[in-house]
């Protein structure tokens, strides 16, 4: 993981330019308070520890949004916002060990992915490179959420706010979810951004993705999909 010190500072510095134009439009929701009680706040929403989790991550708006599912209910509900302290590279796909990019796609968190003795504090595994990344030819390893705000290649909290994420993630899956979906989109998806979006060369990519993000944003349910002709299949 040992980079060259002035492309580290590249990549880190694009990232932190990102993070601070998209902070003017970062999406609106509930917040992440440091120090406030956590059963308090869920409470609030009708939730508790041990309820089912989900994760969408928004690299240019620079926020980690976590969503729940209490039990008498089939639909998540936007419990928390967390600015991402750090992520590494710019908008795009992770394509290769060494570039220095955060994954963006469809990951699953298990039990297995958990390690709350990171040398960043905590942390979880993304699962990079899913069926999808593979199916490309896309390599890379050890790509997570954590804390110590430093990345390379990864989604980098404060360790306060990995404390809260981390908590409720393996709450859930110790209460039997069997894994946690993590969304990883490269800005917020709606059809005016994305139209801004067409001359990228991620274009079909991140329109795939968008059929992922519409379909959460319509059922609130976690995705289901396989993966073929180098496409996320999400099923009607």
């Amino acid at each position: 993981m040992k980079q060259f010190t002035w492309i580290k500072w590249l990549c880190l510095s694009s990232a932190i330019g990102l993070f601070l134009v998209a902070c003017s439009s970062a999406p609106q929701g509930p917040s992440y308070i440091s120090g406030g009680s956590l059963s308090a706040r869920l409470k609030d929403y009708g939730l508790k520890q041990g309820d089912e989790v989900l994760i969408r991550i928004f690299k240019e708006e620079g926020m980690l949004e976590l969503w729940m599912k209490p039990n008498n209910s089939r639909e998540f509900r936007h419990f928390a916002n967390y600015p991402i302290c750090n992520f590494s590279g710019i908008l795009g796909p992770k394509m290769y060990e060494g570039d220095l990019q955060s994954p963006e796609g469809f990951y699953r968190v298990y039990r297995s992915s958990l390690n709350p003795h990171s040398r960043f504090y905590k942390s979880f595994n993304l699962g990079f490179p899913n069926n999808f990344d593979r199916s490309l030819g896309r390599t890379g390893s050890y790509l997570m959420v954590h804390g110590k705000c430093d990345s390379v290649g990864c989604y980098a909290m404060t360790d306060a706010q990995i404390d809260e994420i981390y908590r409720l993630v393996e709450m859930a899956l110790q209460n039997g979810q069997t894994y946690v979906e993590v969304q990883a989109y490269p800005f917020k998806m709606t059809p005016e951004r994305l139209e801004r979006a067409k001359h990228s060369i991620h274009y079909e990519f991140w329109n795939n993705l968008h059929e992922g993000y519409a379909q959460f944003e319509t059922r609130k349910q976690p995705l289901e999909y396989s993966v073929g002709r180098g496409r996320y299949l999400f099923l009607k």
